[in-house]
């Protein structure tokens, strides 16, 4: 922990800056570095740059400390739960080396404050972030104000860091990154088979009765099920459209209606979600066919096997025990109450987001997720599982995050010495590779020619439906969920400059629920797409489909480089929910803490090449150097130097 220099020790730190040599220790102490991330790996990385005697840093963050993080970020302590991670860890890091200047900022970098100016101010940027979105916003900030970026990740025992430079490099989004795992609507409303789909289906409910609703999010029986064919999905539909209800007397009005008109009872919402619903989808009788039926739960007689057993419970921490039905029943009471007070204090209108360090999130989750399991006979999980599973986390290591730091500042004082032309990409292995290295530098790779972000004319295909597609879904799911852009302006290239989209509030709100095909939007047609934020332009080709396959909304073809081979294998799936035939499992698919995405997230992004495209705003004449991608195997592209960094 964090504890006052004094005596050999300062005199040790005060050593450091000397092991540089001139000119390199005068660039380090005249530049102005910006750190983006202070949690696992921006904790380390700025223990390291003040000990390197960077006199300037500004480091940005917008997270709290959580008590779950002072396993490994080292510059936190008890006392420090709950502030600003950038302020603390300015505080800490200086009094390793208290001549250092640094400014702390507790708040988003893709705030509108943090612009290309602010960007054109430093040195070198330095990536310490832990999620898709972020890091792609700040590559296209970092090519828009052509500063050095070293980019950075870890997932386990595994890391990576790399330099990306405009015209020199390729830039974070050069590669395509897996996108995250989704799954059928159908699977999770219907016909779960494996432990997260009933997680999915949890944080679904979760959102449903206390966050924002979305109606891809329903939890409630879907009778639109592509194996309902025939007369088994009409009798479920007739018998819905007969009823007008769920046993019970429940009404098929919104989740979030009905259960404030219950007032949050939990026996009323688990004999609707347990009990009732599961008995309407046993009436979808072709779906039980090849597969297990499930078993409806009974509030008042509920089975207490399947948990830790008692001579094994005092053994294992809280949240490694395997709780049984009926204790899952009674935190989800528990957590449902929790939750109610936390929406009320609120006030009138407002909403929950789900968050996994928040007790009662996490435990309605668990329980709900288990519950549903048990039901469609899926092996149930413990709290630690779930959570890992529900916030798409891999345990990060402290000496990963260690290493991958020391590995950023050794390439940083290339960028700044002069020699960027000897920057690496570097590898952390969990393993010696055959050469016994457990470090893998590689080389550089150039920019791709066909990259949609630094390219010097980005330019897309994307397939969807113009009359099913809405401009709602065009920005949110396309523009920002696929592209990355934050403040997107749009206009329909016609000749007219029909704007679809506004980044200013309001301003094109009555365009949202109207399908593409409304403004005359057809197969050929071009739109302009750019973020003045992000100082990047997109031009966007759209292809009319009438369906596309796994009932996606859209795909980008055409200009997007192709996506390596992955090197994960999927995992047999252990269900025992599933059909009868062979089925390809499903692998748990996570986004790692402090991972660069290769992503839930993953995954996520927008670029900032200066091509002037003629979109409403305009953007800088320079453009970005073609780059060319390849997709890395093996040992293929190590470095010459024999496996060896450096040190």
């Amino acid at each position: 922990m964090v504890c006052p220099i004094s005596g050999s020790f300062a005199s040790i730190m005060a050593a450091l800056p000397s092991t540089l040599v001139s000119p390199t220790r005068d660039f380090v102490e005249n530049s102005k570095v910006l750190v983006v991330g202070a949690g696992g790996i921006g904790c380390e990385l700025l223990k390291n740059l003040v000990l390197t005697n960077f006199k300037y840093i500004e480091v940005i963050d917008l997270d709290t400390i959580d008590v779950s993080n002072l396993n490994r970020q080292f510059l936190f302590q008890k006392q420090h739960v709950g502030k600003s991670k950038a302020q603390v860890a300015k505080e800490s890091a200086l009094r390793f080396n208290p001549d250092c200047n640094i400014i702390a900022y507790h708040d988003s970098i893709t705030n509108p404050d943090y612009g290309v100016n602010f960007f054109k101010k430093f040195t070198l940027v330095l990536n310490a972030l832990d999620n898709r979105a972020a890091r792609n916003h700040v590559n296209r900030m970092c090519l828009a104000a052509d500063v050095p970026l070293v980019e950075s990740g870890t997932a386990g025992y595994l890391g990576q860091v790399t330099v990306i430079k405009k015209g020199l490099t390729e830039c974070y989004e050069c590669e395509p990154k897996p996108p995250q795992k989704t799954y059928p609507g159908c699977t999770i409303r219907n016909t779960p088979s494996e432990p997260i789909h009933c997680i999915v289906w949890a944080k679904y409910l979760f959102n449903q009765l206390f966050g924002e609703e979305d109606a891809d999010q329903d939890v409630s029986p879907d009778t639109e099920d592509p194996e309902l064919a025939g007369e088994a999905g009409e009798r479920a539909v007739q018998q819905e459209a007969g009823e007008n209800a769920i046993g019970g007397g429940i009404q098929r009005t919104s989740t979030r209606a009905w259960a404030v008109s219950t007032g949050y009872d939990a026996a009323k919402l688990f004999h609707k979600l347990f009990h009732d619903d599961v008995k309407y989808l046993l009436s979808m009788e072709k779906l039980w066919q090849k597969r297990r039926p499930p078993t409806p739960l009974d509030w008042n007689n509920l089975p207490e096997e399947n948990g830790t057993a008692e001579t094994d419970s005092n053994t294992r921490i809280q949240d490694q025990q395997l709780w049984s039905i009926r204790r899952c029943a009674a935190v989800f009471r528990d957590s449902i109450e929790q939750l109610k007070e936390q929406l009320a204090a609120r006030g009138d209108g407002a909403e929950l987001v789900w968050d996994k360090d928040d007790e009662a999130s996490m435990d309605f989750v668990t329980c709900a997720a288990n519950i549903r399991a048990h039901i469609f006979g899926i092996p149930t999980k413990t709290r630690f599982d779930i959570k890992s599973m529900a916030g798409n986390i891999i345990p990060a290591i402290a000496t990963t995050n260690a290493v991958i730091a020391g590995l950023i500042v050794m390439e940083a004082l290339k960028i700044l010495s002069g020699n960027i032309n000897k920057c690496k990409t570097v590898f952390l292995n969990r393993q010696p590779n055959p050469r016994k290295k457990l470090l893998v530098p590689c080389k550089l790779v150039p920019p791709n020619p066909k990259c949609y972000v630094c390219s010097a004319k980005p330019e897309v295909s994307v397939q969807l439906n113009i009359n099913t597609v809405t401009v709602k879904t065009l920005e949110d799911k396309i523009i920002k969920g696929q592209f990355g852009m934050v403040a997107p302006d749009v206009e329909i290239d016609d000749g007219k400059g029909t704007i679809l989209i506004s980044s200013e509030e309001g301003e094109t709100e009555a365009n949202n629920s109207k399908h593409l095909s409304e403004f005359g939007i057809r197969s050929g047609s071009r739109l302009r797409a750019d973020d003045f934020l992000q100082n990047y332009e997109l031009v966007i080709n759209v292809i009319h489909v009438d369906q596309l396959e796994e009932d996606k909304e859209f795909e980008v073809v055409g200009q997007m480089p192709e996506p390596g081979p992955q090197p994960d294998t999927p995992q047999p799936s252990t269900s025992t929910n599933g059909p009868t035939e062979p089925q390809p499992g499903t692998s748990k698919d996570v986004e790692e803490e402090d991972l660069m995405i290769i992503e839930d997230e993953e995954e996520d992004k927008a670029p900032s090449s200066k091509a002037t495209t003629g979109v409403k705003r305009k953007t800088s004449d320079s453009s970005d150097q073609p780059v060319t991608k390849k997709v890395r195997t093996a040992a293929a592209e190590v470095a010459e130097e024999d496996d060896i960094i450096p040190l």
